[in-house]
């Protein structure tokens, strides 16, 4: 078994899937002529969708295998870039986040699942973290990229932006065909095992299960919903800062390369808690809620420079938070079922983006 070769193949492809010249595609929609409010609604259309397909898409994951799922959603990923090429109003807009979306879904708990059981094939689970570290270092560094070429995506305009974001697309699912599927009994109790007979008997068979799992493991929902209201916070912040740099002053040609510069933070946070193994989590989850805040707090300073420091520090406490939440998770998870829990804590994220996007596009529209 080439498990070195399996966990490249996921990181090449995380590379490959994040980069794009889309990337800060809040300021492209604002260039367009997009309102703050009109683009919170795009993404609470992002959400909802989100909403609807996350266990499902883990569930099709745990079915019928990791490495369909993720080559779905390079599919879903291609007709999102298609269909925001063609866009000319705010429905096709949100139609094409919807796509983006699906695509999020069904790459986020195929990914990790994948990940984590090919290393528990080998016995080498305890390397997880550092996969984990690794790919939200992989995620910024490339985001960061992205979003620093938002000027030249301004330059060439969004049609070509996103098709360059095909191509790249074209490249991920190549990369993705060559990986294989993790198959782990680990002898636990399975969502899954005896529902192939029937998806939509699988799909109801699931849900009932996921309610049964969040009455039995109270504490991974704790740490599922405190993860996610985290990394909503700073996922926000970030967005909306895209819009409000350039308005506090800050020069077009420097919002890339502070996006890049906050994109960095997460980095820094997900290297620095592999360090502090011994720190108890809730002593992670109050250092790193504080520090969101207190980024939301600079970005009302309206100096873009301290406004660049808050997106910095909340990103840093985001990725610190998610690593080590991650690795709890994962080890409290059968791997029958990996895929369709994991995909629970994103319903819990889309959950709460769904309540807090529309708040918070009125919320930086007003302050």
């Amino acid at each position: 078994m080439k498990i070195k070769k399996q966990i490249t193949g996921l990181y090449l492809s995380a590379v490959v899937g994040n980069l794009s010249l889309t990337g800060a595609w809040v300021a492209i929609l604002a260039a367009r002529g997009y309102s703050l409010a009109q683009i919170g609604l795009a993404e609470t259309v992002f959400h909802i969708t989100s909403l609807l397909l996350e266990i499902p898409s883990g569930v099709f994951a745990d079915l019928f295998g990791r490495k369909k799922m993720l080559l779905l959603s390079s599919l879903f990923r291609m007709i999102g870039n298609a269909v925001m090429i063609f866009s000319d109003n705010l429905f096709m807009v949100c139609l094409s986040l919807a796509f983006y979306a699906a695509s999020y879904n069904f790459a986020s708990g195929s990914g990790d699942a994948l990940a984590y059981d090919s290393l528990k094939l080998v016995q080498e689970e305890a390397y997880y973290e550092n996969y984990a570290s690794n790919q939200l270092i992989i995620y910024r560094l490339c985001n960061g990229v992205s979003t620093m070429c938002a000027g030249f995506a301004l330059l060439i305009g969004h049609r070509a932006a996103y098709g360059t974001d095909i191509l790249m697309t074209v490249v991920q699912i190549a990369i993705l065909s060559s990986l294989y599927e993790a198959k782990v009994n680990d002898g636990k109790e399975s969502l899954t095992g005896n529902l192939t007979h029937s998806v939509k008997a699988a799909l109801i068979q699931c849900f009932l299960a996921s309610l049964s799992f969040m009455k039995r493991e109270r504490k991974a929902i704790a740490l599922m919903f405190v993860n996610s209201f985290v990394g909503a916070v700073d996922i926000l912040l970030l967005f909306f800062l895209q819009a409000k740099l350039p308005a506090a002053g800050m020069p077009v040609w420097a919002l890339g390369f502070a996006l890049f510069i906050m994109e960095m933070g997460g980095i820094l946070g997900a290297k620095i808690i592999l360090k502090w193994k011994r720190l108890r989590y809730r002593n992670v989850f109050a250092i790193t809620a504080a520090l969101v805040l207190f980024g939301v707090i600079l970005e009302h300073s309206g100096m873009y420079l301290l406004m660049m420091a808050g997106g910095f520090i909340a990103a840093f406490s985001d990725d610190a938070l998610q690593v080590r939440t991650n690795t709890i998770l994962q080890d409290m998870f059968p791997s029958e079922q990996r895929a369709t829990l994991i995909s629970m804590e994103s319903f819990t994220f889309s959950v709460i983006m769904v309540v807090l996007s529309p708040l918070a596009g009125l919320f930086f529209s007003w302050w």
